[in-house]
């Protein structure tokens, strides 16, 4: 909804020529070598959104809309009177579960993620060759997605020996001080990561298993939490049982690309000058972002 930041931010246009930061991340996509497109929306701003994004990638890349309906629910279980929020990141996905039937990537239509990052996991998911079970996520350097205007939380990562993901754990307050990356831990402790401490910034990559694993955790999700209207069902909530339980893995791959976004009006001016900047070094053609794309 971008009740914070005053209005729908994925339709704001951005960039030097108007371009949306889902543009930006469908451009970057395609040339990494994605094929398709699948947008998971809202009913009821389908009028808007094929008016003013969809027209763009016409003739460029194949684009499919599907609706995240709160009524769309494993059999058996119906969604609480009165609940209005949405049931999360998770449920989502799972809303694309008949439209996709390949190796995918999951990404917020908010968030800049950068060239080399869509690059980095198109090569990932290529390399699996579709095998069950065997996924990865972005790991973005923490240093890479800190905010100027103030403090950030980030998922930080831990990985075994041979790069794949132990766990996730959510930590807030991160800055920069002192040339620093600082936190401050449960215990009230003060910690430093350094700069190149992998953090989630939800930029998945998935066989079509995923969406039987996701119905399976989905329903555990409902039998304990539907009745709490601010429960959701996150996707890392499900990665972390199929970890644990020896189901699946999850790859964590280093990206050079630092990540963006807008929560808050303030941060709009920041994203309009770093998008100008590299249009202006090369990295984005300044019009027609989608002329090059066929």
């Amino acid at each position: 909804m971008g009740s914070r930041y005053g209005g729908l931010k994925q339709l704001d246009g951005v960039g030097p020529d108007g371009e949306t930061i889902m543009d930006y991340s469908v451009f970057d996509a395609a040339r990494a070598g994605f094929g398709r497109v699948v947008f998971v929306i809202r009913r009821d701003f389908e009028a808007d959104f094929r008016a003013r994004v969809l027209s763009r990638y016409a003739d460029h890349i194949p684009t499919e809309v599907v609706f995240q309906s709160m009524d769309d629910l494993p059999d058996g279980f119906t969604c609480p009177p009165g609940r209005t929020k949405p049931w999360g990141t998770n449920h989502a996905v799972w809303m694309a579960r008949h439209a996709i039937r390949e190796p995918f990537a999951v990404i917020n239509a908010d968030d800049f993620y950068g060239r080399d990052s869509f690059a980095t996991l198109a090569r990932a998911l290529a390399e699996t060759a579709g095998r069950e079970g065997d996924y990865c996520m972005v790991g973005f350097r923490v240093g890479n997605t800190l905010s100027p205007s103030g403090t950030v939380s980030r998922g930080v990562c831990t990985t075994d020996a041979k790069g794949y993901l132990t766990g996730v754990v959510e930590r807030t307050a991160i800055a920069r001080v002192d040339g620093q990356v600082r936190f401050t831990d449960e215990h009230g402790t003060p910690q430093v990561l350094p700069d190149d401490t992998p953090v989630s910034m939800n930029m998945w990559g998935f066989t079509p298993d995923y969406f039987a694993h996701t119905e399976t955790y989905f329903r555990r999700f409902l039998t304990e939490h539907a009745t709490d209207e601010r429960a959701e069902y996150y996707i890392p909530w499900a990665v972390n049982e199929l970890i644990t339980s020896g189901t699946a893995r999850v790859r964590v791959l280093d990206t050079t690309s630092s990540w963006f976004g807008v929560t808050y009006a303030e941060d709009r001016a920041e994203v309009v000058r770093r998008l100008r900047a590299l249009t202006d070094a090369g990295e984005y053609p300044a019009t027609g972002l989608f002329q090059s794309i066929r």
